[in-house]
């Protein structure tokens, strides 16, 4: 039998009812995970075709949605990819950022930088397919804030070697971290053997390695470096 009690102040919204700001909460929700599923796809499709061969169309058919449907999360395809890189390139620059904030020592802190970038190469080589191929598409502002954005990450890593190489210029140890970049980044391309694709955890403890010896590497090659230089044999 229904009890006679008054319901209790402020519990009078029916059980099963969402209430404005729940139902809002769930809105802003689903659309926040069809714009990641977009933004997936886009980073997907950009890499297999190229930002120009990919149609709003078919970010929209990828994703689960009508290409009309794509105007409500993102102006036009550009700025899809402008979403896509300058939130990457923001990502890596806090996650860095985090990685020395946690580690006060310095090679801790700078096996934690590798351990971070790889774990991003490894993640999203579609993401670095994407900007090795079509940052010429994005606006003149958009490639300008990526462009800062990196250069930040850079000093991120160029403020950790100068505590291990004191004495070392700046542009050497900016030359040191592009250049383990390039290692790292070249993954999506590189860990492919005879057909065969290397796994992320074979591909890892190696890549690992690599990249710190590369860093710490001194700045004057040893004996048996000089041995193999022009006109010497080894």
């Amino acid at each position: 039998m229904p009890s006679t009690e008054a319901a209790p102040a402020g519990n009078s919204t029916p059980a099963g009812t969402q209430t404005p700001a729940g139902g809002s909460t769930q809105r802003s929700r689903a659309k926040e995970n069809r714009r990641q599923a977009l933004l997936a796809a886009a980073a997907s499709l950009f890499a297999v075709h190229g930002f120009n061969r990919v149609s709003l169309e078919d970010l929209g058919a990828a994703a689960g949605v009508s290409g009309p449907a794509v105007y409500r999360h993102f102006p036009g395809k550009q700025a899809v990819l402008a979403d896509l890189l300058v939130t990457v390139s923001q990502d890596l620059l806090d996650g860095g950022r985090q990685v020395v904030a946690e580690n006060n020592d310095p090679l801790m802190a700078l096996r934690r930088l590798v351990e971070f970038h790889v774990d991003f190469a490894l993640g999203k080589p579609d993401v670095i397919r994407v900007q090795d191929r079509d940052f010429s598409s994005l606006s003149e502002h958009d490639q300008s804030a990526v462009r800062a954005l990196q250069r930040s990450y850079v000093e991120v890593w160029v403020q950790v070697l100068a505590r291990l190489h004191p004495g070392t210029g700046d542009t050497e140890l900016r030359m040191r971290a592009h250049a383990t970049f390039g290692l790292i980044n070249s993954t999506p391309h590189s860990v492919r053997s005879h057909g065969r694709k290397i796994t992320p955890g074979a591909a890892r403890p190696l890549l690992e390695s690599m990249a710190l010896a590369a860093l710490l590497v001194g700045t004057e090659p040893s004996p048996e470096a000089r041995s193999f230089g022009p006109g010497m044999q080894g």
